[in-house]
């Protein structure tokens, strides 16, 4: 049972970073093509790309701590 839930932890942890590191480039992406095409709006969209990269960085964080919980505290172990 120990070496499923270190299995599912990888899973959590490597799915979450996977979709964090996808979610911030296309973020980053459309900020670049978006500010390319109207260089006045730089500021603004600057701001709201640092808003939305922290929050994808929070949601995988969150996972990574969702994963810590079932590795140390293992509350299926009924």
């Amino acid at each position: 049972m120990g070496g499923l839930i270190a299995i599912a932890c990888g899973l959590i942890v490597a799915f979450g970073a996977m979709g964090a590191a996808i979610g911030i480039g296309l973020v980053g992406s459309k900020y670049l093509e978006s500010s390319a095409r109207q260089p006045e709006l730089m500021g603004s969209l600057q701001t709201k790309l640092f808003l939305i990269a922290g929050l994808i960085d929070a949601a995988f964080l969150i996972g990574v701590a969702i994963a810590l919980l079932f590795a140390f505290v293992n509350p299926f172990a009924g």
